[in-house]
């Protein structure tokens, strides 16, 4: 695996060995891009599993990581062909599949689906003692809202809109991951959102050296959030996730997907999901998230279509696909 910084740095970094089954040497194997997100979410260390799995179980293949804005980004990618292999919050694939929302007049249709992996659960994280407990606490105040072009963003707006909250009505800080617990540790901000499979890298160190709380969403909110955006679900982020919070947090979550463009080979695709699924206890090692990473999931999850490569594994094994998730 090798990973690469994406928008303006395209620099390799801290290349390692990749391990290919059935060829002389890495050498010849065919590199894969994975756009992933910031190194403070679960995006790049899941990317990173799933580049060692290709590069062991996909016969001349191996992958890189890259660091990216995440999800809108992904997308963008993705149709460009600057990356072969995504991942992206459901409600952007969604609306880059139809030309909705964020992506009217910018549609792209040949997006495809190999599987969705887990969910995202949104987290607004501020600390103890800010006086913060509510969506209606943020007005007036420096919030971040997430990286600029992030899926974090896109479900943010969409949350606080559904419940008669602008920009407009608070100081917006565009911050990725990390830079967004500094800023909550240094006081430069009072909270920040999350869409991220919990539990994140970022929020833990924040929480080891701050006192944090995580504002819940009450259950008026939840439902005219998921009535503005279908891809939402309720999720419950469980009591000690982080440290110091004592009890269960009710906030929302959207599942992420692993996009491809629709001219990937077929049997590369196939490929690729058959070695995911079937050595998804590797990824799990790397990240708890994965432990949601089964057929079931996938086909109660996935709002696009199936690449043919994908779709064929799936029908293998006998998974209930549902129907407008063929191609």
């Amino acid at each position: 695996m090798s990973i690469k910084l994406v928008g303006g740095l395209r620099a390799l970094i801290a290349p390692v060995a990749v391990v290919v089954i059935g060829l002389g040497s890495a050498a010849q194997a065919q590199e894969l891009s994975i756009a992933t997100g910031g190194t403070g979410g679960v995006y790049y260390p899941y990317g990173g599993g799933l580049a060692e799995v290709i590069g062991k179980y996909v016969d001349g293949y191996s992958a890189s990581v890259e660091v990216t804005g995440a999800s809108v980004e992904n997308m963008a990618l993705i149709q460009r062909g600057d990356s072969d292999i995504a991942l992206a919050l459901a409600d952007t694939v969604y609306q880059a599949f139809t030309g909705t929302g964020a992506f009217e007049g910018k549609q792209i249709p040949e997006a495809r689906a190999l599987a969705s992996i887990y969910p995202n659960a949104v987290q607004i994280v501020t600390l103890a003692d800010s006086g913060i407990t509510s969506l209606e606490d943020l007005r007036g105040k420096r919030v971040s809202v997430g990286a600029p072009g992030s899926g974090t963003e896109l479900s943010a707006q969409i949350i606080l809109a559904a419940n008669g909250i602008t920009y407009d009505d608070f100081d917006p800080q565009r911050l990725n991951f990390n830079e967004t617990a500094d800023a909550i540790r240094d006081g430069d901000i009072v909270a920040g959102f999350w869409s991220v499979g919990p539990p994140t890298s970022s929020i833990m160190n924040l929480a080891a050296t701050r006192s944090i709380s995580v504002v819940g969403l009450s259950d008026d909110e939840i439902a005219k959030a998921r009535e503005a955006e279908p891809t939402f679900a309720p999720y419950a982020l469980r009591a000690g996730m982080y440290d110091g919070m004592a009890e269960p947090v009710q906030s929302i979550s959207t599942p992420n997907v692993l996009v491809v463009n629709a001219d990937m080979d077929e049997e590369l695709a196939y490929n690729i999901t058959k070695a995911m699924f079937e050595n998804v206890a590797e990824l799990i090692a790397i990240h708890p998230a994965a432990n949601d990473t089964t057929v079931e999931f996938t086909v109660a999850s996935t709002p696009i279509p199936f690449h043919p490569g994908a779709l064929r594994y799936l029908e293998e094994v006998g998974a209930a696909v549902q129907d407008h998730q063929r191609p």
